[in-house]
């Protein structure tokens, strides 16, 4: 549709359609920055989604007599406040207990000022450290995470988690239920507590990511919505919180969000990145990154997500796979191995070994990591070790590594790309 056409039909609209639409886009707006400030006032998860849907429901009657107000967002949160009060108070009727609740939160919070506009990136930072507490599990915290602060259903999440609907519905019960009667605080960590903390929200972030930019399992090798709520997420992060791990991770996310056109074939399949069309790469989100990269770098406190980021970087810079920096993507790989020691670290470096080296340097690093007994059950450890053997010309060696692989993967298209890989050996 015309610019032109979209005016005329915004002119023509009855006054009806043009509140509906202001209060849609209020919801896809400002809906999660209201949920969190309704949290804060009212101290309760549950009590502040009904509260959020009451005043959405309220605004759809009131706008319309009255207009759309000039800072909706404002009108939200108090008319959130004043119905949760209500409700309370209808409540009380039964339980006598919640009238005095109902008076607290009336008392205690009084009523909505402009000026909480001021408060709002802070009543958010506090959403995203509740839901991510160490004492709530870590799926429990994905989930939440996804709910409050994303804004998914419970059914979306599961999709994307390949799980039951009902499973992750009681995971986020159960972490409400927690937050509620363990008195979790809804704060910002003191600044002695914050690195712990901030360490807790990038992993959950970090693990939103993964499985939609490298899903763990099923017929897709990426979930773009999943990966898109965790940049989403980091972006908020870096936004309230600039740390440089912050940084370092939403860079690190940019920069392999940057090669998400040409990692798969358009029926699906993996392409290696060594084959990429690197024309497909996204050099906006890659220059983003990198400066993202070069910013966490300068601040001289470095951590893994920066140090993967630096990685994700040097693969971004190359012009073709065969210019590729691999001795500085080794030493960054070494730098990372001291920082968080990982057979999975190991097992990527010595990959970036076999592309300096040769295949029979990275062949006894992975042969010493499996005799090590941690990655036996590591499928990407078999199918490295497979494609070394293939490089090596010691086909048998090659096909056994390769039926290891096959019979761990979980991935629909890893699966195929290891099968085709197998059958090019019989040719």
């Amino acid at each position: 549709m015309t610019g032109g056409a979209a005016g005329e039909r915004a002119v023509n609209a009855s006054p009806e359609d043009r509140v509906r639409e202001a209060v849609d886009a209020a919801y896809r707006n400002e809906s999660r920055r209201v949920l969190a400030t309704l949290i804060r006032l009212l101290g309760d998860f549950e009590l502040a989604e009904e509260a959020l849907h009451d005043a959405f429901a309220a605004a759809l009657d009131r706008w319309q007599r009255d207009g759309v107000p000039a800072n909706p967002r404002a009108w939200l949160v108090s008319a959130g406040r004043f119905r949760a009060i209500d409700r309370i108070r209808r409540r009380a009727r039964q339980d006598r207990s919640l009238e005095k609740l109902a008076e607290e939160i009336e008392t205690t919070t009084g009523p909505v000022q402009p000026e909480d506009d001021k408060a709002v990136p802070d009543d958010r930072l506090r959403l995203v450290f509740t839901c991510c507490h160490p004492a709530l599990p870590a799926d429990a915290q994905v989930a939440l995470t996804l709910r409050e602060v994303c804004g998914l259903t419970t059914e979306e999440i599961a999709r994307a988690f390949l799980s039951p609907a009902p499973t992750v519905a009681q995971r986020i019960v159960r972490a409400k239920r927690k937050i509620r009667e363990a008195r979790i605080p809804y704060e910002t960590p003191s600044p002695g507590d914050l690195p712990e903390r901030l360490d807790g929200v990038l992993r959950v972030i970090y693990l939103v990511f993964n499985e939609g930019y490298s899903a763990s399992a099923g017929d897709s090798v990426t979930r773009p919505d999943l990966s898109g709520e965790a940049i989403r997420l980091g972006r908020l992060v870096v936004e309230l919180l600039p740390e440089p791990e912050a940084s370092g991770l939403l860079a690190l996310m940019l920069l392999h969000e940057s090669r998400r056109a040409a990692r798969t074939t358009p029926e699906g399949d993996i392409v290696l990145l060594e084959d990429q069309d690197r024309s497909l790469w996204d050099r906006g989100l890659i220059a983003e990154g990198g400066a993202l990269v070069e910013g966490a770098l300068r601040s001289g406190r470095i951590g893994p997500y920066t140090l993967q980021a630096a990685i994700s970087a040097v693969h971004a810079e190359a012009p073709t796979a065969e210019e590729t920096d691999w001795n500085q993507i080794v030493g960054l790989y070494g730098l990372l191995a001291r920082i968080v020691p990982s057979p999975v670290v190991e097992l990527n470096r010595a990959v970036a070994v076999a592309m300096r080296d040769g295949p029979e340097a990275g062949l006894k690093l992975v042969d010493a990591l499996l005799a090590r007994g941690e990655l036996e059950d590591y499928h990407l450890a078999h199918a490295a070790r497979a494609d070394f053997f293939r490089r090596l010309g010691r086909e048998q060696e090659a096909r056994a590594s390769y039926e290891h692989a096959i019979a761990l993967a979980r991935q629909g298209p890893e699966k195929r790309f290891l099968m085709r890989r197998l059958a090019e050996l019989a040719r």
